[in-house]
C-alpha cells in the first residue's frame, strides 16, 4: 500500500490526535497540525481517498474520522516514531528493580504491577523456565510432630517449597536422611528432567522406607513441575474499563485474560524481539477492539520471557513501546544475573 508524503502526514495527525482525544478528528483540526500548507478542501480529499483504502472510518454522520485498525497497522508499520524515555524514567524503572538478592516469582509480580500502573493497561508476565535450569539444593525441614516442609531450590533462583503432612513421627534424623538422600539423586539434574517415571524410580530405591518417603518424593515432583512450569500473572485488568470504546466488550476480555492458558495463547509464539497485533489481527473475538503489545527476552542465553500490554486500539504505540522493552530488558539482566550468581 503505497501513501504519498501528504497523505502519510495526514493519516499520522489523524491517528495521534485520535489517540489524544478518542473522538473524530475533522479536516480543519487536522490543516491545524499539519506542517505543510494544504487546505481544508484538500485534507478533506485525501481524507476520502483515505477512507476508501480503509485506513479511515467515519463512526456516524459527523465530518470527523477515526483510523481503522488497517490504518493503526500501517502507522505502526510505517510512520511511528519512537518516543525515547527520558533519564528521569529510566532512573524510577531502575530504583524499582533495584533489589538484592530477588525473589523471581515477586520480581516479575511487580514488574507487571508497575507497568499496568504506569500504562494503565493490562500487563502480563510470563516465562519459561530455560533447559539448563538445574535442581540446586533441596531440604526437608520438620515444623512439628507430623508436618514437614519440602523445599526445592532452582539454579535460576526460583524457591518453591510446600508444607505435607506425613504418618510418621518426624525427628531430625529423618528429615536429613531424607535430605540427603534426594540431593544425592536429583541435585544438579535438569529441572525437566524431574519426571513422573524418574520420582516412582526413586521410590523403590529406598528399601523400607518406600512407604513414608513416596508422598515426600510425590511433593518434589509437584514442586519441580511448578518451576519447570515458569511464571504467570496478570495485573492491572480493571483499567480497561477505564476506556469508552472498551466497556462493551471488556467482560469477554477480562473474563480471557482470568484463564491463563486463554492469556498465554494471545502472547504468541516465535523468537520476536517486539510484536504488536491490532485489532481484529488478533485471533480471538475477545481482543477484536484491542491491541497486544509483547516483547520477548533473554533470560541467560535462553529467550523464554515474555512482557505484554493489552489495551486499547488507540494505545500511544510511540510511547509504551519503549517503555516495555526498557522494563524486559531490566528484567532480562536481572534474572540472568540471579541464574549466574547461583553456585
Amino acid at each position: 500500500m503505497e501513501l504519498d508524503n501528504r497523505k502519510q502526514k495526514i493519516l499520522k495527525a489523524i491517528i495521534e490526535e485520535y489517540t489524544r482525544t478518542g473522538e473524530p478528528v475533522g479536516s480543519k483540526r487536522i490543516a491545524s497540525l499539519l506542517d505543510i500548507v494544504a487546505s481544508p478542501a484538500t485534507i478533506r480529499n485525501d481524507m476520502a481517498i483515505l477512507f476508501d483504502m480503509g485506513l479511515l472510518e467515519q463512526p456516524h454522520t459527523s465530518a470527523g474520522r477515526v483510523p481503522s485498525h488497517m490504518g493503526y497497522r500501517y502507522y505502526i508499520d510505517h510512520l511511528m516514531v519512537p518516543s525515547p524515555i527520558s533519564p528521569k524514567e529510566m532512573a524510577a524503572i531502575e530504583a524499582m528493580f533495584n533489589v538484592r538478592d530477588p525473589d523471581p516469582d515477586r520480581l516479575l509480580s511487580d514488574a507487571a504491577q508497575a507497568l499496568a500502573d504506569y500504562t494503565h493497561c493490562v500487563a502480563i508476565s510470563s516465562t519459561t523456565t530455560p533447559p539448563e535450569v538445574l535442581v540446586r539444593h533441596i531440604e526437608l525441614i520438620p515444623a512439628a510432630e507430623r508436618t514437614v516442609i519440602i523445599m526445592v531450590i532452582a539454579s535460576n533462583g526460583a524457591v518453591k517449597s510446600r508444607v505435607c503432612r506425613v504418618d510418621f513421627e518426624v525427628t531430625k534424623n529423618i528429615c536429613e536422611f531424607f535430605t540427603n538422600f534426594a540431593n544425592a539423586r536429583l541435585a544438579g539434574k535438569s529441572i525437566n528432567e524431574i519426571s513422573s517415571a524418574y520420582i516412582n524410580s526413586l521410590t523403590f530405591s529406598v528399601g523400607d522406607y518406600t512407604e513414608v518417603f513416596t508422598s515426600l518424593l510425590t511433593a518434589i515432583y509437584s514442586l519441580c513441575k511448578e518451576i519447570n512450569d515458569g511464571q504467570f500473572c496478570t495485573r492491572g485488568m480493571t483499567n480497561l474499563l477505564a476506556y469508552d470504546e472498551m466497556k462493551d466488550f471488556s467482560k469477554d476480555l477480562l473474563l480471557m485474560l482470568g484463564k491463563k492458558e486463554r492469556a498465554i495463547e494471545l502472547l504468541g509464539d516465535g523468537n520476536f524481539d517486539v510484536r504488536v497485533t491490532v485489532g481484529k489481527e488478533n485471533n480471538s473475538m475477545e481482543l477484536a477492539n484491542a491491541s497486544v503489545v509483547a516483547v520477548r527476552y533473554n533470560i541467560g542465553p535462553s529467550r523464554c520471557g515474555t512482557l505484554a500490554l493489552v489495551g486499547p486500539v488507540r494505545m500511544e504505540y510511540p510511547k509504551l513501546i519503549p517503555h516495555i522493552e526498557y522494563f524486559a530488558r531490566m528484567l532480562s539482566e536481572l534474572l540472568s544475573e540471579a541464574m549466574r550468581e547461583q553456585p
